[in-house]
């Protein structure tokens, strides 16, 4: 399965039976509103729990620049998550070196090419933190 519009088509579609569990790992869908634009883009993305809430990389593959996903959040970080067929608003934070620090092994052990996209920018990747909205 791709990994973009029609992995995002397909989750929505089936309630994430499809595109939740992903090579080895496991996806949410993360909806930002664009700092420009103002429209809602839905982004799938590998997950990790962090207690009650959700957390994501913003790895962007290692490129220079952070992915327009996390430039979104951090100008609105209200933001819409899908994780399965849970459909949930959520306050995105960038985490803490400390949270970061203990996220980061639970990244890597199901997708270790983040240590490699680490390698590869001298920006420090960010590690995400969505808490559900009540």
């Amino acid at each position: 399965m791709l990994f973009g519009k029609e992995h995002v088509d397909r989750y929505q579609e089936t309630d994430g039976e499809e595109g939740h569990d992903w090579q080895g790992t496991t996806v949410l869908l993360l909806t930002t509103t664009g700092r420009k634009s103002g429209l809602e883009r839905t982004t799938p993305l590998i997950y990790r729990t962090h207690g009650d809430a959700y957390a994501i990389v913003a790895s962007n593959g290692g490129a220079t620049d952070h992915p327009l996903w996390y430039k979104n959040l951090v100008a609105e970080p209200e933001v819409g998550l899908q994780v399965k067929g849970d459909r949930f608003r959520a306050r995105a934070r960038t985490a803490s070196p400390e949270e970061k620090a203990r996220l980061w092994p639970a990244f890597t052990a199901t997708w270790p090419s983040y240590d490699e996209y680490q390698t590869k920018t001298d920006r420090d990747i960010p590690v995400v933190v969505l808490d559900r909205i009540a």
